[in-house]
């Protein structure tokens, strides 16, 4: 009877899993499949709503088909992204400008302050961390007034330094890889100095190499973090030019239905890459990281 209840429990999980796997993947699915549809085949579907967020009408009077599987394959909305329409790939590419450094930098800041916070501990120190976390638990929008304000002040404003610098010295990673490398023993920091290992060996030949999935599961969660980021470019890019494919995307009009979603179709397409080759690692990071006690 116990394992009859059992086996009926973790039924009931594996269909509500199910069932939250299919909600929050539909959206998704959606964009994919629709972005192999003609421009007629959409404007058939769902003409119908973005004509009336185009008039500014508050309720659809005319039945929206919802479409997964397209009547027939068609390629052209790609073909205009990534040929035709110089402009997205402009955007796509001021998203990797902004992007990359971020995450490279954020990651070395993030290696040395946690080293530093592992291995040399005091009051201070611990003050210190408990100011990034303080910090770590702002959202954007909080700091956004702030971090205008200095970059208008150090005339950086208007220029893709506003946002690279504030990203790179962003809290999140510096706690995230401290708790994580605070999990290696001591007794093996301690062996390797009485073996005369200075600094500088035992954190490139220790601590990061012990450290290699929370590394990886920094890297992704920040690359999604600031490639879908859309209030940091509205508020400190004022030239459209500079900004990245996340705020062009949200400019639709009635007529780019079918484009937008090829569009997003590429846009996805790093950060599923990323996140598919590395999500053991981010597993991993997350829950080591996670469980550490200091």
């Amino acid at each position: 009877m116990r394992k009859a209840m059992y086996a009926l429990g973790r039924g009931l999980l594996f269909l509500t899993a199910l069932l939250f796997a299919i909600v929050f993947l539909m959206p998704t699915v959606l964009t994919i499949t629709n972005s192999f549809m003609s421009g007629t085949e959409i404007a058939a579907n769902y003409g119908v709503v973005f004509s009336s967020l185009s008039n500014t009408t508050t309720y659809i009077s005319d039945q929206v088909n919802l479409k997964f599987i397209p009547d027939q394959v068609s390629f052209s909305q790609y073909a205009t992204a990534l040929l035709k329409s110089p402009d997205y790939l402009l955007k796509f590419w001021n998203s990797v400008i902004l992007v990359v450094p971020i995450v490279i930098f954020q990651v070395a800041v993030a290696a040395f302050a946690a080293y530093s916070f592992t291995c040399y501990r005091g009051k201070m120190k611990e003050a210190l961390f408990f100011f990034y976390i303080i910090l770590m638990l702002m959202p954007y929008q909080v700091t956004l007034v702030p971090n205008y304000l200095v970059a208008e002040w150090t005339h950086l404003l208007n220029t893709r330094w506003a946002i690279i610098l504030p990203g790179i010295f962003a809290p999140f990673s510096v706690f995230l890889l401290t708790k994580f490398m605070r999990r290696i023993p001591v007794s093996l920091i301690e062996a390797a100095k009485l073996d005369g290992a200075g600094d500088w060996k035992i954190f490139t030949r220790i601590c990061l190499p012990m450290c290699r999935s929370a590394l990886y599961s920094i890297v992704i969660l920040v690359f999604i973090d600031y490639w879908n980021m859309v209030e940091q470019p509205i508020v400190l890019l004022s030239d459209a030019e500079k900004q990245p494919l996340s705020v062009f995307l949200s400019q639709i009009n009635s007529g780019e239905v079918g484009l937008a979603f090829a569009v997003a179709t590429i846009y996805m397409v790093p950060t599923l890459l990323l996140f598919l080759h590395g999500e053991d690692y981010l597993v991993e990071g997350i829950t080591y990281s996670g469980s550490v006690k200091g």
